[in-house]
């Protein structure tokens, strides 16, 4: 008999709870739990179907590391934090991911016959025995910290075929909202129908929602198939299912997007609306046909992101005070910049939701429009039928509105309705790419607008960057160099030690030491001084000194004010903003 089999004995014997597990059995015997909750914890993990140590965790009655720490001085196990070791080192291959997914395992390395397997449950004998029985090796459990070692089962995944073979099992409580195209052929359906490819698509989308991933890439290649999630702002491969399955995989996104399952010579953009609990999620399609089958891309559409609040962007005082003093005027323009990605739309879609009131009306135009905001009206745009930006907008003017909000101004004639408008008693709000605030203006007038026009119409640009939030739970005081700190656009008095930097590590809880985005923002409100300097025809440069007289912030002084907050890394902002 093993120490472990001893210790466990021990306890079933000394402890009224023999009942329980053996886990459970542990933390009573402990203290850690009381009997009561104890079993309360068991029935929910045997009504959900999960083990006792996730459902302890999940509750929060005992942290991971205290679980670990009590298991190993209980069963006189030793304790490894898993943080300390390469993940890509471990041993591969000994243990099949099926099994090592199923039991919660991860091998650590192996000794004559002996196979150390770290694991947040040792007292699991059917795994002891599994795992005995499939490598012929006697495993020798180490304790480990439940989060870092799921962490370290996330980013190993399984193969491929184990992967689709897993999920067919699964039952996941997810609602499709589709609506199948009449001419779908019965030998279409059928192969769309394909239940492993239709878990493996579900469960892709749950764990993209789940990771806060804002966009799904589905790449095939001439050899494999690469699924990757953005995840803040940055691609992640998750798994490389069959090359087999793109093909049937393509054709079920496409079913549920209502597209044209035959086409697969040109792009098509399309949605879809899945039922997640008790909360519906919208998803925008693009496909796009490659050398070796079609790129999609599902892009995640969060209602609550435009619900936010201004106080959750990330705006400091003054630049917060100048937005809602702007959007509080009954007219004028109001421009929102940055690149693809920057979270412009919802920002406007923040402004839009402070003014939607049952007195106001509010219409927007948009390609597409991405989430959908009750009370506002709401108008995609179709350029086959002919309703372009511009159309959009001289109908707009026929319907008595208040506030209007155009999607992108990419053209002179949709610049010279929307600052029309803007004129004439309207709120217009929009987008435009540009690298900053002052180059918005110079934009404008290559566009061909009037210098008179941009002047008396646009009342405040704002320019935005989404810089990676630093985790709480694993950031580290770091120690720059005056002078980098110097370069980077700190000014001296800045750098009196009242304040330190910090730099990202990493931890369960995160990415790669960051988890979530924060926004950089340039708010210029444009003043008579500007109004003179457009009139002239003045250069980006020659706004950009009266903005910086005026007291506006650049886009990487925003980003250092970050930094001394601690919310981001120098390397971030210097990322971000280094034009």
């Amino acid at each position: 008999m093993s120490l472990l089999e001893s210790s466990v004995d021990t306890l079933v014997e000394t402890s009224p709870q023999s009942a329980l597990s053996g886990v459970a059995r542990v933390l009573v015997h402990a203290g850690r739990l009381s009997s009561k909750a104890a079993e309360d914890l068991s029935k929910s993990a045997l009504e959900r179907k999960i083990g006792f140590v996730s459902a302890v965790i999940a509750s929060g009655a005992v942290s991971p590391s205290d679980l670990a720490h009590t298991l190993s001085a209980s069963l006189a196990l030793p304790l490894l934090d898993l943080n300390a070791v390469d993940a890509e080192r471990m041993p591969k291959g000994v243990i099949d991911g099926k099994l090592a997914q199923q039991y919660q395992v991860v091998v650590l390395g192996r000794r004559g016959n002996r196979l150390f397997i770290g694991g947040a449950d040792p007292t699991d004998q059917e795994a002891t025995e599994r795992i005995k029985f499939a490598t012929q090796l006697t495993p020798e459990w180490v304790i480990v910290e439940y989060d870092k070692l799921a962490r370290i089962l996330e980013a190993q995944g399984t193969t491929a075929a184990e992967t689709l073979e897993n999920i067919t099992s699964g039952d996941f409580e997810f609602d499709v909202t589709e609506e199948d195209p009449n001419q779908e052929s019965a030998e279409v359906a059928t192969e769309v129908e394909d239940a492993p490819v239709v878990r493996f698509l579900q469960k892709m989308l749950i764990d993209a929602i789940n990771m806060r991933a804002s966009d799904l890439h589905f790449e095939p290649y001439e050899s494999t198939y690469r699924v990757r999630f953005r995840v803040d702002g940055e691609l992640r491969e998750i798994t490389q299912p069959p090359v087999a399955i793109k093909d049937k995989l393509a054709s079920r996104i496409k079913v549920i997007s209502r597209l044209d399952i035959a086409e697969k010579r040109v792009p098509q953009d399309g949605r879809m609306k899945l039922k997640f609990g008790t909360k519906a999620i919208d998803f925008r399609i693009s496909t796009l046909p490659t050398l070796f089958g079609e790129k999609i891309v599902i892009r995640i559409l969060d209602p609550s992101s435009a619900k936010l609040g201004i106080e959750a962007l990330g705006y400091e005082k003054i630049e917060k005070e100048r937005l809602m003093l702007a959007i509080g005027r009954p007219y004028g323009m109001i421009l929102v910049t940055g690149p693809t990605g920057s979270g412009k739309t919802v920002s406007l879609y923040t402004c839009l939701n402070i003014l939607n009131q049952p007195g106001v009306n509010i219409s927007t135009v948009e390609d597409p429009a991405e989430i959908n905001l009750p009370g506002i009206n709401q108008v995609n745009v179709n350029d086959r039928a002919g309703l372009t930006f511009a159309a959009a907008l001289r109908s707009f003017l026929r319907q008595d509105p208040d506030i209007i909000m155009v999607g992108e101004i990419r053209d002179l004639e949709t610049a010279d309705i929307a600052i029309k408008a803007a004129q004439t008693g309207h709120m217009v709000m929009s987008t435009l790419h540009t690298n900053d605030a002052p180059a918005t203006l110079t934009r404008l007038l290559n566009m061909g607008v009037a210098p008179f026009n941009i002047a008396s119409s646009v009342i405040l640009i704002t320019a935005q960057r989404l810089a990676r939030r630093l985790c709480e739970m694993c950031r580290q005081p770091a120690d720059y160099p005056r002078e980098a700190l110097l370069r980077a656009g700190f000014k001296p008095e800045d750098l009196d030690g009242s304040w330190k930097p910090y730099r990202a590590v990493g931890c369960s809880a995160c990415n790669s030491g960051y988890k979530g985005r924060v926004g950089l923002y340039q708010v210029m409100p444009i003043t008579e001084a500007q109004q003179r300097i457009i009139l002239a025809e003045g250069s980006a440069m020659d706004i950009a000194e009266q903005a910086k007289k005026d007291g506006v912030r650049d886009l990487r002084q925003s980003g250092l004010i970050k930094v001394r907050a601690g919310m981001t890394t120098l390397e971030e902002v210097i990322a971000v903003t280094n034009e």
